[in-house]
């Protein structure tokens, strides 16, 4: 494997988890009852929250900057 490889799987790796540190906005109990609660559609995302989807949203964007380099590459 070659280094751009190596990198590009440490950022898939840490997008994952930084996936699966954020708390889902969804009621699992409302996923099969089709049930959908209103009362915090419009708020807004504050502290730890905020932190998490902007350095989701940057390592993202790098996974694919690094993807198309890679395929450059090649």
């Amino acid at each position: 494997m070659r280094s751009i490889d190596w990198i590009l799987m440490v950022i898939a790796v840490l997008l994952i988890a930084l996936v699966m540190i954020q708390e889902s906005k969804d009621d699992v109990k409302n996923t099969f009852s089709g049930e959908k609660s209103e009362l915090f559609k419009n708020q807004k995302q504050r502290g730890p929250e905020l932190f998490f989807a902007r350095a989701t949203m940057g390592v993202s964007l790098v996974f694919v900057i690094v993807t198309i380099l890679a395929l450059v590459i090649r």
